[in-house]
């Protein structure tokens, strides 16, 4: 998409000149370069800006590292990897219903690739579950994590029944860290939920997504202890 406006901005420019329309040719190079920033931007946010995003927040968790955390909608596996290079005496597992319209590349076989380059075979598991049903016990995790997933849940019903489902998988004194479009309108579901320090921050410049001034908002949450 970024390329084929490019292409037109520079068509444009080209035209402009040949015309010798300097007025055309200068607000198609000003678009040009609004276009490219927009683009290098979305690149960066999509990929290291992500990672780097989301490794701050599991640091800030200050796992003890033989924790069991699941991430809810991990896609080809970008944060489930982190979570599992922290917790290398534990277990980390990713639930996901792979779309590829949701996600270029998204598939199961994508998400395993990455478990076998990042060594993590055996610790890692993938399961196919639907965020608003997972099949886990109850109290099965110490973490559980989501990014841009319960969002992709049309209604808000089924995305207050996707949170409930976190919450349930918990373990007492578990926590809950979810970055999505929306995870500032999930706080009150989580504490009808019973979850205890919810709170909601507006994350940083690395969740532009190609939009300045844009920022995806992270939800965090608690089960109660005992």
């Amino acid at each position: 998409m970024f390329a084929v406006i490019e292409a037109g901005l520079a068509g444009a420019v080209a035209w402009a000149v040949r015309h010798r329309r300097p007025a055309v040719a200068v607000l198609a190079g000003v678009g040009g370069a609004v276009v490219a920033g927009s683009a290098a931007s979305y690149l960066y946010s999509t990929g290291s800006g992500k990672r780097a995003m989301w490794a701050r927040l599991l640091d800030e968790l200050g796992l003890r590292g033989d924790e069991h955390v699941l991430d809810v909608g991990c896609g080809r596996g970008a944060v489930l990897m982190l979570a599992a290079r922290r917790v290398p005496a534990g277990r980390a597992v990713g639930a996901a219903v792979w779309r590829r319209r949701k996600q270029s590349g998204n598939s199961r076989a994508a998400g395993e690739r990455n478990v076998v380059c990042e060594g993590a075979y055996g610790r890692v598991e993938l399961v196919d579950a639907d965020a608003r049903d997972l099949p886990f016990p109850s109290a099965s995790f110490d973490v559980v994590v989501s990014s841009l997933a319960i969002s992709n849940i049309r209604d808000a019903d089924g995305r207050a029944q996707a949170l409930r489902e976190a919450v349930r998988v918990l373990r007492p004194g578990g926590r809950l860290r979810i970055v999505d479009e929306g995870a500032d309108r999930y706080a009150a579901v989580l504490r009808d939920a019973g979850c205890t320090g919810v709170t909601v921050r507006q994350l940083h410049w690395r969740t532009w997504y190609g939009i300045p001034g844009h920022h995806f908002p992270m939800v965090a949450a608690a089960r109660p202890p005992g």
